[in-house]
């Protein structure tokens, strides 16, 4: 079980929050708005190498009524590194999720999980099912498209490091605005704020590098694990898909498969992005809300 939280003052609209793992890592989280009687927090988890900031805008707008968590897994985001790149895994990332709710207290949420954070929702399903009350899958389904994780791969933990923000913003847009051509100069300007971050004057990953060898032993011309009873765990909650309409993680027909099990999927396809939507969209933010809302009801 995890130690104590510490608190690190409220930064620019959220509170920071440390939760000593299990294993002595210091685990953070942005807790945004406060707790309110009768509405669910939501607690927003992030994909692979990406860390609590991806959720600011929407975490914003659903902290007017409600409290909204979101994680740093170990060795992203200021959450410490850990020494064996082995532990960033599932089950080890699910431990960590479950000793942050614990000591924050969260008994029941509704998980916004993009990418990784939608196979951890689906995996607390079989190691905590009070805990969630209600699922969006950004982006992330039972079934995961080889030739988008090995995109990712191909990029992980290899970019060189940017001199200025204008060169990360370069970057960035480089090897995604293919993907992305919706964005404006502000959303890739967001991005590039959460991918970096400001150390001793440099421009450094938001993300332990070594993250990339936890890809380097899947095999791609294999099909990869599936994930159907998990998903199928999630069937006494609401559930929402979102994808991106330029996804090569999650396809169309995973998609209608999921609405195939769950006629009462609620389904929103985001235009103009890829893998993952960014959820900061005036359209998604507003379906998101609404679906979290209809949690309280349920």
């Amino acid at each position: 079980m995890s130690g104590a939280a510490g608190m690190e003052g409220v930064q620019g609209g959220f509170t920071s929050r440390f939760v000593t793992s299990s294993d002595g890592l210091k685990l953070h989280a942005r807790l945004y708005g406060q707790p309110v009687s009768g509405r669910l927090p939501v607690l927003c988890l992030p994909g692979l190498s990406r860390n609590a900031g991806d959720f600011d805008v929407v975490a914003r707008v659903l902290a007017a009524e409600r409290q909204v968590v979101a994680l740093d897994y170990r060795g992203r985001g200021l959450s410490d590194r850990d020494p064996n790149w082995q532990n960033y895994a599932l089950p080890v990332e699910l431990n960590d999720l479950l000793a942050v709710t614990t000591v924050l207290g969260l008994e029941r949420a509704v998980f916004l999980g993009t990418s990784r954070g939608g196979l951890l929702t689906m995996l607390t399903t079989a190691a905590r099912p009070t805990l969630i009350a209600g699922a969006i899958l950004n982006d992330i389904g039972p079934v995961i498209d080889g030739a988008g994780l090995a995109r990712i791969k191909s990029y992980l933990g290899r970019l060189p490091g940017p001199a200025n923000w204008d060169e990360a913003v370069t970057l960035l847009k480089t090897i995604s605005q293919s993907r992305f051509p919706a964005l404006t100069d502000e959303d890739w300007r967001r991005q590039a704020g959460s991918i970096w971050m400001e150390r001793d004057g440099r421009l450094d990953a938001a993300f332990d590098p070594a993250l990339a060898k936890t890809l380097e032993a899947v095999n791609f011309d294999q099909p990869l694990p599936t994930l159907w009873p998990q998903f199928d765990g999630l069937g006494a909650v609401p559930v929402m898909v979102i994808r991106g309409a330029n996804s090569d993680i999650l396809s169309e027909g995973t998609v209608a498969a999921m609405a195939a099990r769950r006629p009462d999927l609620d389904i929103l396809t985001v235009p103009g992005q890829g893998h993952a939507p960014l959820l900061n969209d005036a359209p998604s933010i507003a379906r998101i809300q609404a679906f979290v809302r209809r949690c309280d009801a349920a």
